[in-house]
Parts: structure tokens; C-alpha cells; sequence
């Protein structure tokens, strides 16, 4: 594998990342013929469900900023390794490349509307949501099933995405149990252990 484009280990430079085109499935020949490929590969995708979290990081001046995120996985234990990946036309794309650190926050099953206040493009996402500081003064959403604070390892080109990997620097879990998980375009729960 070879090493992330602002690796140490790579020779070019981490603002040729921010030059790099993000691939449009809709405009390139060799992955879809039409619009109908992109959705019907997207509702696929949806097949798998997943976990729901919000990334959560600040700016420079302290603007706490966060969006929501299905992406989220594991990757190594030894070092504690996860990542996530966000699209290329995101408003808040920059600031996360460029945070040192950023905060996954586990919604719970609850937290639905945390959720759609993270993942809508307004500005005051944070409105009503309850946060506590963690490392570097990330926020962390209160309520949640689980953190994993992490420093900004390195980031990868994925086509229309860019894909973050980070190092767990801290981690803690929720005293709330049942995550929001999110399945075929719709949030869902889960049902109790039936026994078999």
C-alpha cells in the first residue's frame, strides 16, 4: 500500500490533495453510463446498515463545527486506528483536512434529531445540542453511545470523497446502550434479543 499523499513517507505535498479532482460518477464514462447507475449503486450501498455518528472539530478561531456521518469504521487496534470519509463538495471539508484533531461521536438511538441537525448545510447546527469539551477543545456531543477522540493521521484521495484517518487518543463509552443505526435510507433500531 503506499502512503497517504501528506504522509512524511510521501514526497508530494499536502496541498497537492487539495488540488486532486474529485471523480463525478455521473460525468465519468468508465464507472456509469447514467444518472440511474449512481442511484441504483447508492441505494445498494444502503443495503448495509451502519452505525450513525456526527464528526465533530473546531476551526482556527474556535468555531466549533460538526456533520454527520455513516462512513465511520474500524481499522487497526495496534495503533488504535479508525476512519470516515467526507465528500469532496462539503462546506466543512477544509476545516476538518486541517484540524488537528476531531471527535466521532456514537449517536444513540434517541438522537435522531442530532443527526439531521448535523447533516442539514445550516450554519447553527449546535442549536440545543449539549457538549462538554474534550482534547484540543473538540466537542463532544452529550448522550451519545460512544467517543473516540483522535488526532488527524493522515488523509486519502477516494474518489468524489476524501477518506480520514484517525489515531484514538482517547475513547469512552455512553452509559446509553441502543445505537441510532441508519438501513435503506432510513433510521431504524434495534430489536430486543429474542432468545434465539
Amino acid at each position: 500500500m503506499r502512503p497517504p499523499l501528506d504522509s512524511p513517507e510521501s514526497s508530494e505535498t499536502a496541498a497537492t490533495i487539495a488540488d486532486l479532482p474529485c471523480l463525478d460518477t455521473r460525468t465519468d464514462p468508465a464507472t456509469a453510463a447514467s444518472d440511474q447507475i449512481c442511484r441504483d449503486f447508492r441505494d445498494a450501498l444502503g443495503s448495509f446498515a451502519t452505525g450513525v455518528t456526527v464528526l465533530t472539530t473546531q476551526t482556527p478561531d474556535g468555531r466549533p463545527i460538526g456533520v454527520t456521518i455513516s462512513s465511520f469504521n474500524s481499522v487497526s487496534l495496534q495503533p488504535p486506528l479508525i476512519l470516515w470519509s467526507l465528500a469532496c463538495d462539503s462546506p466543512r471539508l477544509e476545516a476538518f483536512r486541517n484540524a488537528s484533531h476531531y471527535a466521532v461521536n456514537v449517536l444513540a438511538a434517541d438522537q435522531e434529531w442530532v443527526s439531521d441537525s448535523f447533516a442539514n448545510r445550516e450554519d447553527n447546527r449546535f442549536s440545543g445540542v449539549r457538549v462538554s469539551k474534550g482534547l484540543a477543545d473538540v466537542p463532544l456531543i452529550k448522550g451519545c453511545v460512544a467517543w473516540f477522540e483522535c488526532s488527524n493521521e493522515a488523509r486519502y484521495p477516494g474518489g468524489d470523497h476524501l477518506i480520514f484517518l484517525g489515531r484514538v487518543q482517547r475513547f469512552a463509552r455512553g452509559e446509553v446502550a441502543e445505537p441510532l443505526i441508519f438501513h435503506a435510507g432510513r433510521y431504524r433500531r434495534l430489536r430486543g434479543d429474542s432468545g434465539q
